[in-house]
């Protein structure tokens, strides 16, 4: 059963990105060097720093060094849920190996809930099931981590996790102790069962447990976006989601990048924005729609731009101009390393449009020239642009491009 799912669905499942978080070594905060503190004449314009705000990164961020760039990966949840097992995840660590996606940075190997017994041991300790993961979870790290590759496991704040599993609330140190023994690279930390209690006590708690471990384990902050965690989860992990949870569907995608792009100047190297994992492949959106939730998240969180390279400035993209009914035109941007920018021209609106985006939506100055690399089709559209850029896009499509300002044209200014 297993073998066969992943075989049919190597390509998209493997498009799931994790947006991971990390648990520091020390838990100090430091002011970060502003991220745009280079970007200005002749090629952008006075507002550039305030059409991409990052006035709110670096002032609580960790210095642990880790999560520099947005993470990537798989995780189990979105696709199987609680039918996971061993199989499953070493054949998936070997289907990112053999698609050639970890060499694009997909490292991580995700476990989500499920993967444990119904109750603790006698010792108070979490036990993988012995149907599902007979050989432990050490064994498996062993196998994701001899292929180059990074092992994630689940765990929640709360009594019991999502799936009423044992929770890791008030076992914070134990528990943080046996993922560092098995050599876990990642933990996942959910919401369920919380006993009321607010995130911004719960989740501390278990980032002090995992950086006494003194083994580097990525720290998810998953509270759903309930206490803003943006504004205090940069000194806790180094990812917090901002939202409810994604379903399959074009509402719940587009929902919840609208709601992520909120939080846009809090996230930067070190600590991420989480609009949680995409849904790509699994049948609910059409061909155009997931083309477009892979574009945006990307351009989100700078995941990855060109499917080829992490970008290293850490800028998150933003929605940018609006047009149309009830603002369905849409144009999203992200400053990049380099000069550049990627844009996205976006329909959300029910018949095919015209979007522009303007130099100066973009931030640019107007004399400007740029060439144009269209991601999607993989080569340069307009090797000399200037002004703006549009295209025809249909209904609930994405383009998404990247300009690269001509050396040259910096002399206009």
């Amino acid at each position: 059963m297993a073998k066969k799912k992943i075989q049919n669905n190597t390509v998209f499942l493997h498009f799931i990105t994790l947006f991971l978080s990390i648990s520091s070594l020390s838990v100090s905060a430091a002011r970060i060097v502003p991220l745009l503190q280079n970007y200005g004449k002749p090629i952008f314009k006075s507002n550039f720093h305030s059409l991409y705000d990052t006035s709110n990164y670096g002032v609580f961020q960790l210095t642990n060094g880790l999560a520099l760039t947005p993470q990537m990966g798989w995780n189990s949840w979105n696709f199987f849920a609680c039918n996971i097992n061993e199989t499953v995840i070493k054949e998936t660590a070997d289907a990112l190996i053999s698609t050639g996606l970890a060499e694009l940075g997909y490292d991580y190997v995700n476990i989500d809930d499920c993967w444990s017994s119904v109750t603790r041991n006698l010792k108070g300790d979490l036990v993988p099931d012995r149907k599902t993961f007979p050989s432990g979870i050490k064994a498996l790290a062993d196998y994701v981590h001899g292929k180059g590759l990074k092992l994630g496991i689940y765990s929640d704040a709360g009594v019991f996790t999502c799936q009423v599993r044992p929770g890791s609330i008030f076992h914070e140190h134990d528990d943080a102790d046996l993922f560092a023994s098995w050599g876990v690279d990642y933990l996942k930390y959910d919401n369920c069962y919380n006993l009321g209690i607010p995130p911004k006590k719960r989740y501390p708690p278990m980032r002090d447990a995992l950086n006494e471990t003194g083994h580097k384990i990525f720290y998810s902050i998953c509270e759903w976006g309930v206490d803003d965690p943006a504004l205090w989860a940069g000194k806790v992990g180094n990812s917090w989601r901002t939202t409810d949870d994604i379903n399959d569907t074009w509402a719940s995608m587009t929902t919840i990048a609208d709601l992520n792009d909120k939080w846009a100047s809090y996230a930067g190297p070190g600590g991420w924005n989480d609009p949680d994992m995409l849904e790509v492949g699994n049948g609910g959106m059409t061909y155009q729609e997931y083309r477009a939730h892979f574009s945006i998240w990307a351009l989100a969180k700078l995941a990855v731009v060109d499917l080829r390279t992490t970008d290293s400035l850490g800028v998150q993209g933003r929605k940018v101009q609006v047009s149309g009914i009830d603002g369905c035109s849409q144009v999203w941007a992200g400053p990049l390393s380099g000069n550049r920018l990627a844009v996205a021209l976006w329909n959300r609106c029910s018949k095919a449009a015209n979007i522009t985006a303007s130099w100066e939506a973009l931030g640019l100055e107007s004399g400007i020239h740029v060439s144009v690399r269209d991601l999607w089709q993989h080569k340069v559209t307009n090797g000399d642009a200037v002004s703006s850029i549009s295209a025809q896009v249909d209904s609930h499509a994405l383009q998404l491009y990247i300009l690269s300002p001509s050396t040259a044209s910096y002399s206009v200014q």
